[in-house]
């Protein structure tokens, strides 16, 4: 059997408050939140944690072959960004890593191409969506990341959920558009999306039944996703679908993650299903697409191995200010800190230093197993030379050492919060904390995240690896 093996979504520590922007704007008082991705965050690093997340739960070591990125906010152009989702993950050179963008619905072709590769497919979807100050696209858009994989199932890793079929329709009309150059999309007057968007579904969705000679009462979960929220509540209520199978969009709680949203919303169910049920991912994007899946009783015993959908949910900060997610969306330019801007990466060393700078790949001593970060060719402990064996470090446990609070260091998120951790298993390294309060204390357990750090005026990002607190999962039962 070929179907889902593993399935989980990244969502930002930070919330923004819909009544916190109309308290700056004056615009009633909308309730909820949305999901926002933090300064040092964009989509390729939200994609690393949660392909992380997938791929920290299988029970073999194999490696998907290919790795399929889709996103609306790509971090490069004329640059593939799935090579640094690649590298972060410390894939093997033979996977394929290449990206599908340009709109939402290239989350399905994703999808889809990824269930349709033989041996096994990583499909990674992630999106940072604003609008305009005031706008419907900013309160109601959320950044999020998801991570499907597809394969063949084995004993140890089995299938969760197999494809039963899917039924796509496409049709060429301007409902949203955004241009090149552009930081924003526009939206043509919602009505019209609604009046072409339904029967699209409907027509997608009963030829997927048809095929799977299934019922719209056979469907246990309905997900609807898409950037229309009057069409996606008229399809769900017109779909024929018990009112108890509708899936949540989550959108009061983290907005409407576009390119991701297919994703976070088929990992937040199969999180809460169970085995034998239905699975209907309705997509509306520049035409309709319906996916039908069958969960196996191997869901059953799943256990996700990183913190759920609920979870990140639950454990969110939402003490950001609007001002704050301005300057971070670069819609707010205020004064930098008054110190020398960092220097800007260079191709080469970092070519060379791949493993180290990407894959936060360390070196352990054949001698006395001593850990060294970064890697070196001379145990400092023993004196042994060229005898080490990567190390990789990126999802060892850690605790603070010792911290120090930095007011003065070059950050667009002050004060700098330095961090000596040490891992389990030996090691010790020194980084920023992020996603984190000044209330930071020795022997606060943290994790590795990938980051953003700075971003040249030539446009180069610099990424590598930050401490962050260490996010809870629920406890098994």
């Amino acid at each position: 059997m070929t179907g889902v093996l593993a399935c989980a979504a990244y969502l930002p520590h930070h919330r923004l408050r819909l009544s916190e922007i109309a308290s700056v704007l004056g615009s009633g008082q909308p309730t909820g939140t949305r999901s926002v991705a933090s300064y040092d965050e964009d989509t390729s690093s939200m994609a690393v944690e949660a392909a992380r997340a997938v791929l920290r739960g299988l029970a073999t070591a194999s490696a998907p072959p290919r790795l399929y990125f889709a996103t609306t906010d790509p971090a490069y152009l004329d640059k593939t960004n799935a090579a640094v989702i690649h590298a972060a993950l410390g894939l093997p050179r033979s996977t394929l890593a290449v990206d599908f963008g340009g709109a939402p619905r290239s989350a399905v072709g994703t999808l889809l191409a990824a269930a349709d590769c033989r041996d096994g497919a990583l499909a990674v979807l992630a999106d940072v969506r604003t609008g305009l100050p005031g706008s419907a696209d900013e309160k109601y858009s959320g950044d999020a990341a998801a991570a499907v994989l597809f394969g063949p199932g084995t004993a140890e890793t089995p299938v969760l959920a197999e494809l039963l079929t899917s039924a796509s329709v496409t049709d060429e009309f301007l409902d949203r558009w955004r241009s090149p150059g552009s930081p924003t999309s526009r939206v043509w007057e919602e009505r019209f999306g609604e009046h072409v968007y339904v029967p699209l579904a409907t027509e997608s969705f009963a030829a997927a039944l048809k095929q799977a000679e299934l019922t719209p009462d056979d469907v246990d979960h309905l997900v609807v996703c898409g950037l229309s929220p009057r069409a996606n509540r008229q399809f769900a209520a017109t779909s024929g679908v018990p009112r108890k199978a509708l899936a949540s969009d989550l959108t009061a709680v983290i907005g409407n993650p576009g390119t991701a949203q297919p994703g976070v919303l088929l990992a937040d169910v199969l999180e809460r299903a169970k085995p034998d049920q239905v699975i209907a991912l309705a997509v509306l994007a520049d035409g309709a697409s319906t996916l039908l899946l069958r969960t196996t009783a191997a869901l059953g015993a799943h256990r996700p191995s990183a913190p759920t959908v609920a979870d990140q949910i639950a454990s969110a900060d939402d003490s950001l200010s609007y001002g704050t997610f301005l300057t971070w969306r670069g819609m707010l330019w205020r004064e930098p800190p008054r110190r020398p801007e960092p220097d800007a990466p260079a191709g080469p060393p970092s070519h060379r230093s791949e493993h180290w700078k990407y894959g936060f790949v360390g070196s352990l001593c054949e001698q006395c197993g001593t850990v060294h970060l970064p890697p070196v060719r001379v145990c400092f402990k023993c004196g042994t030379a060229d005898r080490m064996h990567p190390q990789p470090m990126a999802d060892m446990p850690a605790r603070v050492a010792t911290y120090t609070i930095d007011r003065l260091a070059h950050t667009p998120s002050p004060p700098m919060i330095a961090v000596v951790v040490d891992f389990d298993g030996g090691g010790r390294f020194r980084c920023e904390l992020t996603d984190s309060s000044p209330e930071v204390a020795i022997g606060d357990e943290v994790e590795m995240t990938f980051r953003r750090l700075t971003t040249s005026e030539s446009g180069v990002h610099n990424y590598f690896w930050k401490a962050r607190p260490a996010r809870q999962k629920t406890e098994e039962i």
